[in-house]
Formats: C-alpha cells, structure tokens, sequence
C-alpha cells in the first residue's frame, strides 16, 4: 500500500495516531504564511497575464469536483460567446516536454490525465506547465485571440496573480479534523475560505447539516445563510454508463459470448468499482446510490493503471471514472496498435477484459447563483457574456 493511500485512509477514519503529526503541520503552516505574505507584500515576484485569469482550486487534498466544474464553466463560455482557455500544472505528465500545448492526440503520459480529459470534452485551447507563466505565454502565442484563462488547481500558485477564485468544498467530505498537512488534509487553514468565492459541492437530494458535515461553525453558517438564489453549489449527476472501447474501436470483433457483455451493468448486478481520482470514496458512493452492489478498489490520485493490472478483477464489469478511462483508453490503443505491427491476434483475456469495461461520465449541475456570480465577476473584467437570445446553443 503507498503511502498516499494510507494517508488517505487515516484522513478518512481522523486516525488517533495522526495527531503525532502536529508539530509537522506547525511547520507546514507556518512556511505556507510566510510564502504567501513574501508573494503579498513583494519579496516574491508575482505574474500578471495580459489577460484576466480564473483560478479554480481547493484548499484540500484530493478531489472535490473541480475538474467537472471547470470542464462546465468552459462549455458554458464556449456556448455564451467567451473565448476561454485552460491551464494546468500538467500532473503526471513527462515536465521535460513543458510547456505545451494539448491537444485531442495528447496522451496522459506526457500532459496529465486532466487536462486530456478538459480537451477532450471542450475542446479548449489548453496549455500545461508547472510555471504558469511559460503555459500562459505559450497558449497565448498559440490562441492571441483568448479573453479569459481558467487555471486548474492554482490556488496556492501565488506565482500567478488572478483576478477570480473560486474555491471547492466537498461538503459531503468537510475538512475532516480541521488540520493541515500532515495531521489532516487542508493545504491552507480554513481561515482562507473567508470572504472567498466558495463553491459548495453537494451530494445529489442532499441536505448539509453540521452534525454529518462536519464543518467549522463559522463556514456551515456561511453556507446555509444564503438564500437558494444565491447560494454557490454544485452537483456531479451521473450519465448513463458507456462501453469504454466501442465509441473508440468499433473494429474491434469480440465473439458472441464476449458480446452479451455489452449490455450496460443493472440495478443490483455486482460491479468492480476501480478508482485512480482524488476522493476514491465519492465515486463508489455514486455507484452504491444508482444500485450497484459495489466491489471497491482504490488507487491512488493519478494513478498510472496496467491492462494485466486490471485483469484481476474478473466475472463481473469493471467501472472507472472518466478520468481514469482517459489512461485506460491509452493503453488498450497501445496493445492494438502493437497487435497492428506485430499482426498478432489480440490475446483473448485483454478482449475479455475490454469488453467489461465501462464508463460512468459525470456532470457538473451549478446553481443559477453560480452563473449570476460569474456574469458579475466577468462583466466587472469586461468580458460580455452573450445571453441565451444572442447565444445559438443554450445553457447547461
């Protein structure tokens, strides 16, 4: 077991041994004020693109639903007549071929699992490097006729000055036993949400009360004090699943026993639940909610899966996250086109286990209060947002 997934499971159960840890997360806190005042008061030089910049980030470790909500905040500017590109640090990608651009060919290997996913749902002009200064030169080289940029997950980048941040609070998951690394999972003390655009990442029909939130006081009142007009939620709601091969490979011939299994899993049918994100445990729920007697299996974020890996789990079909599916993907289009140059049959247990694979999409549902914030935040940038009369596609 890495020691990623052991943190993250003593997170989960706020183990007592944890606490061991403090004068640790002291010495984190400490260095993370002291870096953030240098980059405030100038003893650290800061960036200013020429253009305006959004940063959507956390201040948790692991998931929270920012990659779906920034894949729905660049469709709607897309529809509404903005033209916006994305940056990223780029996570798990090969940094000695950064910056660089993404594109729909792009592989996970070389600019990281996200940002093929952004592109591949957006299209957007995207660029990744761990110093967003070169992704943002780069990309405006590429597309000089952007209005906007949206950072993913630059929130403690203070490298990079921003006009707009938006940070995302899993409610369902809170902040745990309030501590900063390595004690608990806060990258920033919860003092940082104050007075920030807070966007509240909901459980689907869900209720956030303290007593099963566990929120701090203060933040729980900000939350529920807003009127459902105003209020800045979010909500992942769950697609129909998709055979993770078929819209990819449709050559691909499986014989008639290998073809019943496409059939979409059903309600009560046992499935593999194999999850490489953030908070692994959301993704289970999801499925444990739609019906599925669930067989979970966590990895950890980013993580770099195999085919003979997967070949593991066995009988029942394997579901993986559309994050996940973008590495997976790339493997299964490794071992055809080796088959291709070696004119070798594809090896029946890898057919077996590219039929049983499927996807779960997700999608970011945001509030009007969302949207109404955003047309005010960017209308103050001057940025005109086109409204459903001007736009031709209309809004999510």
């Amino acid at each position: 077991m890495s020691i990623e997934t052991t943190m993250t499971r003593a997170w989960q159960r706020q183990a007592a041994w944890l606490w061991l840890l403090l004068p640790l997360s002291w010495l984190y806190g400490l260095i993370m004020m002291l870096r953030r005042q240098a980059y405030q008061t100038g003893l650290f030089k800061s960036y200013r693109a020429p253009i305006p910049v959004m940063v959507i980030g956390n201040i948790t470790v692991g998931g929270s639903g920012k990659t779906p909500l920034i894949i729905a905040l660049v469709s709607y500017l897309q529809q509404h007549g903005v033209k916006v590109g994305v940056i990223s640090r780029g996570y798990g990608g090969d940094s000695s071929k950064m910056p660089a651009l993404v594109t729909a060919d792009s592989v996970p290997s070389e600019v990281g699992d996200e940002p093929c996913l952004i592109v591949n749902m957006t299209g957007a002009a995207m660029a990744v490097c761990p110093d967003r200064k070169q992704a943002i030169t780069l990309l405006l080289d590429a597309y000089p006729d952007l209005q906007l940029i949206i950072a993913d997950d630059g929130l403690q980048h203070y490298a990079l000055q921003r006009d707009i941040e938006w940070i995302v609070v899993d409610t369902a998951r809170g902040f745990g036993n309030q501590q900063l690394l390595p004690t608990g999972f806060l990258r920033e003390p919860m003092s940082r949400l104050k007075n920030a655009n807070v966007i509240y990442h909901e459980k689907t029909n869900s209720t956030v009360t303290p007593a099963n939130q566990k929120y701090g006081h203060q933040y729980y009142h900000q939350y529920n004090d807003q009127s459902s007009n105003t209020r800045l939620t979010m909500q992942l709601q769950p697609d129909s699943l998709q055979l993770l091969w078929q819209p990819l490979f449709p050559n691909v011939q499986l014989n008639s026993t290998e073809s019943a299994d496409k059939s979409a899993p059903t309600k009560g049918s046992q499935v593999h639940a194999v999850s490489g994100i953030g908070y692994p445990q959301r993704f289970f729920d999801t499925l444990s909610t739609l019906g599925f007697d669930v067989i979970p299996h966590p990895y950890p974020d980013h993580y770099d899966f195999s085919l003979a890996e997967l070949l593991q789990y066995t009988q029942q079909p394997i579901i993986v996250t559309s994050k996940d599916a973008v590495k997976i993907k790339t493997l299964i289009i490794n071992e055809l086109s080796l088959e291709a140059k070696t004119k070798q049959a594809l090896n029946d247990d890898y057919k077996k286990l590219i039929s049983r694979l499927w996807v779960l999409p997700v999608t970011a549902v945001l509030s009007d209060g969302c949207y109404h914030e955003l047309h005010q935040q960017l209308t103050t940038l001057g940025i005109h947002i086109e409204s459903d009369k001007e736009s031709t596609i209309s809004t999510p």
